[in-house]
Formats: structure tokens, C-alpha cells, sequence
């Protein structure tokens, strides 16, 4: 069965485009460490939802979930990673940047624009997060849960989070928080006029391998629209 969903993963690309790749200093693990490790596997999701969109480029290069405008150092063209690890040998040009936002950051947003319609009824935006929080980012140093689902108090009706929430504690146990430490990124909040989104993401602890967390994932998805069809 195919759920009705768009499934969004901005950040399991590893690719530095050719025309910034020289000024690059990040090593390949860097550039891991940096992005959402494991996600293109644990959301290898494509043949189970009405629509999937991602990208091949990494996320230290072009951040997807970040406001366009959004120029801080972890922004959407970083300057360090997560760790704060300067990206560039020197800083990128604003032809550079615009090259780069024009390739890759608005035909994302526009996709997922084009997408929202009436064969869906949630959107996705699926994450991995590390168990504990690194150098830049919310919580540096602390542990984290197993499952966060965001929707900034908005972004998803709240009637559905109590509904996803449920169903995701049925498959990955009481580890799972709402808003906490992640309320949703930008993908969410600026595209939820279009329908309902909500941020799902996944820690990197191994309590489970990455097939069994799709498993998992999949099956809450389809419980929880069970459980929000029944809302009606």
C-alpha cells in the first residue's frame, strides 16, 4: 500500500558540487558527520509514499532546511559544520552562493510546493540526529532520545502529533519526545500553509540497524494515519 505522503530527506546527500569542490577543506567523514548520517537508508522509503524528494548534495554545502536568507556560520550556506569546523579555504562570493542556491536550494522548496494536493495528506521531513548533541546545535553534550517529532506548535494539527507520537512509541518505546530538542526546521514552517508537516528525527544510537528502523518508521507512519483518519 502506498501512503499518502510526501516524504522529504534533505540531508543524505554527500556531494560537493564541482564548482566549490576545490575550496572545500572538509575530509568524506567530515562531510558525513556533518549531514544525516544512515538517512538514505533508514528513509529508503520512495515505493511506499506518493511522493519522495531528497538530494545527492551535502548538507555542509547547501543546508535545505534553513531560511534562504539565513547566513549565520550553521546557516544555508555554512561556513562550519556542527562540530565548527571551517568549511571553506576562504569564504564563498555571493555569485558563489546564489549559484549555489539557485541549483539546488529553491528547485527543492519548489518541488515540494508543487507536490502539496489532494492525493497526500501528511507531509515528512525525515532527519537523523546524533545521540548527543553536538558543539552547534540544541543541547551540546547532552543525550538525546531514540525519536523527536517537531512541529513548531503549529505546523501539524495537534490532535495528529498525540496520534504520531502514539504510534511511534509503539514501535521505538517511551524514547520519543515532542518538540524536544528539535520543534522543526524551516522545511516545516515554511511550507506548512500548503498541508500539514511534521519533522521526524532519528537518532544514530544503535538501538536498532538501519532496516529495522525503516521497519519501524514505515509502521508508524501507516498507524498513525489510521489513528488520524479516525479523528475525522
Amino acid at each position: 500500500m502506498t501512503l499518502p505522503i510526501i516524504a522529504s530527506v534533505p540531508h543524505a546527500g554527500l556531494r560537493v558540487p564541482d564548482d566549490v569542490a576545490a575550496s572545500c577543506m572538509l575530509t568524506p567523514s567530515e562531510i558525513v558527520e556533518d549531514g544525516d548520517e544512515h538517512a538514505a537508508a533508514i528513509y529508503d522509503i520512495a515505493d511506499d509514499v506518493a511522493h519522495y524528494v531528497t538530494t545527492d548534495i551535502a548538507r555542509a554545502v547547501v543546508d535545505l532546511n534553513r531560511a534562504e536568507d539565513d547566513r549565520r556560520p550553521d546557516g544555508v550556506v555554512k561556513t562550519h559544520t556542527c562540530f565548527n569546523v571551517p568549511i571553506w579555504r576562504e569564504p564563498l562570493g555571493e555569485a558563489a552562493v546564489e549559484n549555489l542556491l539557485a541549483d539546488y536550494y529553491r528547485p527543492y522548496h519548489a518541488r515540494l510546493r508543487a507536490l502539496a494536493g489532494p492525493d497526500v495528506r501528511l507531509a515528512v521531513d525525515c532527519h537523523t540526529m546524533l545521540a548527543v548533541g553536538p558543539p552547534i546545535g540544541p543541547g551540546p553534550g547532552l543525550p538525546r532520545p531514540d525519536v523527536c517529532l517537531g512541529n513548531a506548535d503549529g505546523t501539524c494539527p495537534a490532535a495528529w502529533m498525540d496520534c504520531l507520537a502514539e504510534s511511534f512509541r509503539e514501535q521505538f518505546g517511551p524514547r520519543v519526545t515532542v518538540n524536544d530538542p528539535f520543534r522543526g526546521g524551516f522545511i516545516t514552517r515554511s511550507h506548512a500553509a500548503e498541508m500539514p508537516w511534521v519533522q521526524v528525527e532519528m537518532s544514530r544510537g544503535p538501538f536498532a540497524g538501519n532496516a529495522e528502523k525503516r521497519r519501524r518508521v514505515l509502521r508508524a507512519l501507516s498507524d498513525s494515519l489510521d489513528r488520524i483518519a479516525a479523528l475525522a
